[in-house]
């Protein structure tokens, strides 16, 4: 949570922010709206720009490390997600357990999305995205619809079909066809 709160933060309130992160949200459709729902956020370039204010603000590094939000070298930390604009990952219960995060530039060394490792708190078997937003309309109209990833579930959501959710790029898992099971047996697949 107190990681999500600094990249909205980051998203809405600082130069870079608003210049890559929002423009990059706006081009793709999505409303300040929308983005407010999913909680949408912005990691800076500055290579440890979150550590310091999580270790400022009593946070200790080895659980950042264990979460997967900050990457321990030798000599130095950094951010894991640094320089990506970001979609937080609820659970069922709407707590964040972990991040995916998107670069915006064309850096073949580095993969398009990054996402949080697995920790005590993020299993991505067990986890379908938008699954806290989706739920209640998945019961109302007894249906699902399946998608790969993020922006899939954010952008069919803002056009108003609310019973949406993402394996985020994993292959379906037992667990994740089990959590679907839990809620309809009515599923509509949109893979690419």
């Amino acid at each position: 949570s107190f990681a999500q709160k600094h990249f909205t933060k980051n998203l809405w309130e600082t130069q870079e922010g608003r210049s890559i992160g929002y423009s990059y949200f706006q081009e793709r459709g999505f409303s300040d709206k929308t983005i407010k729902d999913f909680q949408l956020g912005y990691s800076p370039s500055e290579w440890d720009n979150f550590t310091k204010k999580a270790l400022s603000s009593g946070y200790k590094k080895e659980y950042l490390e264990k979460t997967g939000l900050t990457v321990a070298k030798p000599h130095q930390s950094y951010d894991r997600f640094r320089n990506r604009v970001i979609f937080p990952i609820h659970n069922l219960a709407g707590r964040i357990v972990g991040f995916g995060g998107r670069i915006l530039t064309n850096e073949k060394n580095k993969p398009k999305y990054l996402n949080s490792p697995e920790s005590e708190i993020y299993n991505k078997r067990k986890i379908l995205y938008g699954i806290y937003l989706a739920k209640n309309s998945i019961v109302k109209e007894d249906r699902r619809h399946l998608v790969e990833g993020y922006t899939d579930v954010i952008s069919l959501y803002q056009a108003g079909i609310k019973n949406v959710v993402a394996s985020s790029g994993t292959s379906l898992t037992d667990d994740q066809i089990r959590l679907i099971k839990r809620y309809t047996s009515n599923v509509i697949i949109l893979f690419d």
